[in-house]
Order: structure tokens, then C-alpha cells, then sequence
């Protein structure tokens, strides 16, 4: 299959990438960092069919889906006041597209149970997730899932940072055995489009996650995000407004790498030299924040009512499930069924 494509018009696009977002909770700036961010540029060269990973969310919210919808309308809102655009990608519910169970079904009969064990992301998340029993078998098998995600488009490119590598190896190895089983090309192995995530770290330092509560959320009001940037955690060797800072060692001024380079320099000339306290530092962090980052997308929300983002995501699912009933069709005529 091949792998340049158009989508609605003359502009030739270097191959298809799939990608998703779990509606667990509400976006926050590591989401707008990371995922949005690289959708943003890939959506210009490639042809785009990002996924509301619906089936995902409730192998972790399984006890009280109830939200799932409304966080997934939220997210979506998010999406498009960040620079998404419905026009140049494909967006789509992953749970109503029946095609992604179907084909996980399929998969799930050919994957050995060795290859789920030895993920190094399934152990991770249970030694790191204590407040849900993600024991359970789909959660062991939500990478048969993630496969079935992906190779039911033909997506031949998948964003990735390093830490999912290994999910996409396991993606690769089980089209490869579907391939050699039933003797077809028809299934592409995926390659990774690695993409360069800015570290950034939850307002306690820790690694910024819905679960742990440390994040700051695109949607915040103006108080809760002075509030939370004025929680951060600072250099821990300045103590008094006099002691030269330490940049490196400050989650602040990770923030500002990321979301204010322009004040970089002079923000490290505030640390190194004592000009500035940390108190006042985050004040101006706020206000960057507020006026250049999440001021924008903020007014931008108002213009996407749940209305209209519903359409929105009727029009792409459409769309999204013509193109899974095309490959699942090729599938049952590879397996002879």
C-alpha cells in the first residue's frame, strides 16, 4: 500500500499517522508541550487521523466511566483552541468505529501471552497506579488494542517519544505475524516518528499526570493558575532572596524554557545573580503563562460549543469508518473468512 496520500485536496502527504489522546481527565500544559504540539506540525505533512481513545479510558475508569463522554468533549475543545485543524486531519471516537474491536479480537487469537508480559509499560503502570486495580485482562491486553488502533487505518507512521517504543515494536511484531500467518502483505509494520517532548515536570516536581493532581490545565481559571504556579517548586538551595540560584535545579524555569524562551536569558540572569526572588518569579511566570500560552486557547474555547464539536467528531468517525471497513474487509479475504 502506498504510503503517500491525499486528504481533500492536491497536496501530497508523506504517509499516514495515527494517534490518540484517553479522555481521563481534563488537557494540561505536558499535553500542550508534547502531544499537541507535534500534532500541530504533523497535521501540515501528513494525513492526520487523531482519536479520541474512548476503549483505553475505561481500561483504567472502568469502576466511573461516567465522565468519560463529557472529558472527551473537553479535550476535543482543547484540541481544536490549540491549532488542530478538522479541516487538514481526521478527528474520530475510537468506541464508534466498531472496526478497532473487531480487528482486536483477530489479533488477540494470534499474540502470544509472552509478548504482553514482557511489556515494560504494563509493569511500570502497575507498580506506579495504586488508586485503580488495573489487574485485569484488558488492561494486559491494551497494546493488542493500541495495535488494532493503528493497523486498522494502514497508518505507516506513528508519533512516539522513547519511552513507547517498545509499544510499537509489539505493534510491528504482531502485523508481522499476521502477515506470515496468512501469507499477505496487507498489514504495514509502522515505523516511529520520534517526537521531542520538552521535559516538563507537575507543579511538586514530580512527573505531570491527571493522577497525581499536580498538573496545570488548559482550562484553569486565571486564580488557579496563579494559585498552582505559586505552589511550584523552586531551587532548594536558595533560601534567601540573596543566594545566587541554581536555573537547572528550579521546575520554574523549566517553564519558562518551554513556554517564555524569550525571557531564558533573563530569567537565568534573575537565578544566578539574585535580582529577582522566587515569589516574583513565579508571578511573572503567571503572567507569561496567562497572557502568551493559555490566554489564547482560553478564548479560543468559547468559540467550540459541544454542539459544534459534535459535528465535528460525527463528520471524521464517518470518515474513520469507511477507511476501517475498507482494510477489515481486505483482512476476512486475507484470512479466507
Amino acid at each position: 500500500m502506498k504510503s503517500k496520500r491525499s486528504q481533500g485536496n492536491s497536496q501530497i502527504k508523506k504517509g499516514r499517522v495515527l494517534s490518540g489522546m484517553r479522555p481521563t481527565g481534563k488537557l494540561h500544559l505536558g499535553h500542550l508541550a508534547g502531544a499537541l504540539g507535534n500534532w500541530k506540525m504533523l497535521q501540515q505533512e501528513y494525513e492526520c487521523f487523531f482519536m479520541v481513545a474512548d476503549w483505553h479510558a475505561l481500561m483504567s475508569e472502568y469502576n466511573d466511566p461516567g465522565r468519560v463522554k463529557e472529558y472527551a468533549i473537553d479535550n476535543v475543545r482543547d484540541w481544536l483552541s490549540s491549532g488542530i485543524d478538522p479541516d487538514k486531519a481526521t478527528f474520530f471516537i475510537q468506541s464508534e468505529v466498531g472496526r478497532h474491536l473487531d480487528l482486536f479480537m483477530i489479533l488477540s487469537c494470534l499474540t502470544p501471552l509472552g509478548w504482553l508480559e514482557r511489556n515494560p509499560t504494563y509493569k511500570e503502570q502497575l507498580r506506579e497506579i495504586k488508586n485503580r486495580d488495573i489487574s485485569t485482562f484488558g488492561f494486559l491486553g491494551y497494546p493488542v488494542l493500541q495495535a488494532a488502533d493503528i493497523l486498522i487505518y494502514r497508518a505507516d507512521t506513528v508519533p512516539v517519544g522513547d519511552d513507547q517504543l517498545p509499544h510499537l515494536e509489539l505493534t510491528r511484531e504482531i502485523a508481522r505475524r499476521f502477515n506470515h500467518i496468512y501469507g499477505t502483505s496487507l498489514l504495514p509494520e509502522p515505523k516511529a516518528l520520534l517526537t521531542r517532548t520538552p521535559r516538563l515536570s507537575g507543579i511538586d516536581g514530580r512527573k505531570m499526570s491527571k493522577s497525581f493532581g499536580n498538573t496545570i490545565n488548559l482550562s484553569d481559571s486565571e486564580g488557579e493558575i496563579r494559585k498552582k504556579v505559586q505552589m511550584m517548586f523552586t531551587d532548594p538551595e536558595r533560601v534567601r532572596l540573596s543566594d545566587p540560584g541554581h536555573p537547572d535545579k528550579c521546575n520554574v524555569h523549566s517553564y519558562y524554557a518551554v513556554f517564555c524562551p524569550e525571557m531564558k536569558a533573563e530569567v537565568d540572569d534573575w537565578c544566578v545573580n539574585a535580582r529577582v526572588g522566587c515569589t516574583e518569579c513565579k508571578k511573572r511566570l503567571a503572567e507569561c503563562l496567562l497572557e502568551d500560552v493559555l490566554g489564547p486557547i482560553q478564548r479560543k474555547r468559547k468559540l467550540f460549543p459541544d454542539s459544534k464539536i459534535e459535528k465535528i467528531l460525527s463528520r471524521g468517525t464517518k470518515r474513520a469508518g469507511l477507511e476501517a471497513g475498507k482494510t477489515f474487509k481486505d483482512i476476512k479475504g486475507a484470512m479466507k473468512i
